[in-house]
């Protein structure tokens, strides 16, 4: 096992070496690594969706499509009071308290009404709340051209020769940072293991005394608070367009099936090798037309690497 685990871990860092240096062939290395960097950040918000959604589903088992509608209704928010002259810092934690509100609005009032139903009807449920947000927000703000600047933006480092700003590696870091932060809370508190016992099994843990609502409740709370920080660096990094920030969920959700919906490691590394490979298909003029299904793409090649010797019958699997 632990050969293999190595073996694959080998193979990533292999592939990934090759895409880049196939795709980056006969261009100039700062340009290159420029395009590495600015993966790096936009890969870094996918995993932090990504990583939302895994800790959702394994306390609540909602995989939750609404995510990024909510960080879009708060990096909108955060965007209006700027623009009435509010203190940015008051912008950003409104952000985070307008993302952290709705998703407790449903993960409170709607989805104990759904507690019972099939992984697939929990799951559309959560898209059409996203679209309803959507919708919301489209109608509170017109379609016009908009802008998030952060003080970070202003800020760069100079690594290898390229000019990185504070923001992207805010982001980069803070993904990190969130990773180790969740697996320790997992690991080493009791709400931490209340919500591994729920993923391991939701019946036996309400028989243990388990208190299901208030881990549930934490649960969406730590999805709400990522979905509003991604939301925000989304709506600086790339674009505050509520359509935009709202679908960034599709890519985030690609991570999280890379880490097999458990392996928070595993959709950190998934999410960042997508934003790098998307970044890279843009140098190539004729594959630059389908970044927009290459985190899917890299989704079900995974999936079929994890199931390489494996055999469906109509008895069961092999």
């Amino acid at each position: 096992m632990t050969i293999a685990r190595f073996g694959n871990w080998i193979l990533w860092a292999v592939l990934m070496a090759l895409i880049i240096g196939w795709f980056g062939w006969g261009g100039r290395p700062q340009m290159i690594g420029l395009f590495i960097a600015s993966g790096l950040a936009v890969g870094s918000l996918y995993a932090l969706g990504g990583i939302g959604i895994v800790v959702l589903y394994r306390a609540t088992g909602v995989l939750n499509f609404a995510g990024g509608a909510a960080g879009a209704a708060g990096a909108m928010t955060a965007w209006q009071l700027t623009d009435w002259g509010v203190w940015d810092p008051i912008s950003w934690i409104a952000c985070l308290a307008v993302a952290l509100a709705i998703t407790l609005f449903y993960g409170r009032l709607i989805a104990p009404r759904l507690a019972w139903r099939e992984t697939v009807v929990k799951a559309v449920a959560t898209l059409g709340f996203a679209l309803i947000i959507l919708g919301a927000v489209s109608f509170l703000w017109v379609d016009d051209p908009r802008s998030i600047s952060l003080p970070t933006d202003a800020i760069g480092v100079r690594i290898l020769g390229m000019r990185v700003t504070a923001t992207r590696l805010l982001v980069f870091f803070a993904s990190i940072g969130i990773v180790v932060g969740i697996w320790l809370f997992l690991a080493r508190t009791q709400i931490g293991l209340q919500m591994r016992a729920l993923a391991n099994d939701r019946d036996l843990a309400a028989l243990m005394g388990i208190p299901i609502l208030r881990v549930e409740t934490i649960a969406w709370g730590i999805s709400g608070l990522l979905a509003g920080f991604t939301g925000l660096m989304f709506a600086d990094l790339i674009r505050l367009e509520p359509t935009i920030i709202t679908f960034m969920v599709i890519p985030s959700i690609a991570a999280a099936i890379c880490g097999r919906l458990e392996n928070l490691t595993v959709v950190l590394l998934g999410g960042l090798s997508m934003g790098v490979i998307e970044n890279m298909l843009t140098m190539s003029p004729m594959l630059r037309g389908v970044r927009p299904i290459a985190p899917f793409v890299i989704a079900a090649l995974v999936l079929l690497w994890y199931q390489r010797g494996s055999r469906l019958t109509f008895g069961g699997r092999d």
